[in-house]
């Protein structure tokens, strides 16, 4: 089992299968350098293989942010300042190389999918969510977030393409709305309640204390579910997302094949027969 190390700019507890990790960098409104990025992919990639946790929550410290995107304010891809150093000793660039198809993407080690981690991760989003921050919400399995929440992409307003985040949202707001929030840049911001209309968030907070709750409410239901069916069925919901319908559905049984387990069949089983029902909630 990997043992999950410590870092700079990473919060990180568990409690019971569920593991919260929170962008702990509030100075800069949690947005992410170098090293978060390291971080995050070593996380990501750690959890992997850490089979105490069976769900993850993902949040922001203080009560400003869940992230802003990238730190501007680092002097990455700076060969004449004090750049920020990767791990090999050079200097993190961002943008394209020597010609436009060999492209340092800053955030393209964020997210969990991307790191091949498949187990479900909620985002608890509390204050600005912009930017950068949509290569992570973009692969968070679904979101929660406080009433005071806001969301936007500055990109255009300050003279650059906005293309990673809202690919990465394609698909999880109306097109529309997709448009209107990446072409309206820091004109406009998106609220909390606008959100949770279209679907975006799922379930709206009162207070980052409520925040917690709520996240930690839907993570131990998620957690206590067998593992192996629940990572199966994720697969299945993001191939039904990444792929056409007729290619997701040639997929489903080897899905259903891996993802079932004859100990978990007959612990469902047993638990039905029994007449034992959970105590649900109505959202």
């Amino acid at each position: 089992m990997a043992a999950i190390p410590s870092f700079e700019t990473l919060g990180y507890e568990e409690d019971d299968g569920v593991a919260w990790v929170t962008l702990d960098r509030p100075d800069v409104y949690n947005a992410f350098n170098a090293v978060m990025q390291r971080e995050l992919r070593t996380l990501w990639r750690a959890l992997r293989r850490h089979d105490d946790v069976r769900a993850v929550v993902l949040t922001g410290a203080g009560d400003k942010a869940f992230c802003t995107g990238i730190d501007r304010n680092e002097a990455l891809g700076d060969a004449t300042g004090d750049a920020t150093l990767g791990e090999d000793g050079e200097p993190v660039h961002v943008g394209a190389g020597a010609t436009p198809f060999m492209f340092d993407d800053p955030g393209e080690d964020l997210g969990p999918k991307t790191c091949d981690l498949w187990k479900p991760v909620i985002g608890a989003v509390n204050g600005m969510a912009c930017g950068g921050a949509f290569y992570l919400l973009g692969e968070v399995d679904f979101v929660i977030a406080t009433e005071q929440a806001t969301f936007f992409d500055p990109h255009v307003t300050y003279g650059m393409a906005a293309a990673f985040e809202p690919l990465q949202l394609t698909g999880r707001m109306p097109f529309g709305e997709l448009a209107r929030m990446t072409l309206l840049g820091a004109s406009e911001r998106m609220s909390a309640q606008r959100a949770h209309q279209i679907g975006f968030v799922s379930e709206l907070a009162t207070d980052v204390a409520d925040l917690r709750d709520k996240a930690a409410w839907a993570a131990r239901a998620i957690a206590d579910a067998p593992a192996l069916a629940v990572q199966g069925s994720l697969r299945a919901l993001w191939a039904g997302r990444d792929l056409t319908r007729g290619q997701a559905l040639a997929l489903g049984y080897a899905f259903v094949g891996l993802g079932n387990s004859e100990e978990a069949l007959a612990e469902g089983q047993e638990r039905f027969a029994s007449g034992t029902r959970l105590d649900w909630r109505l959202r």
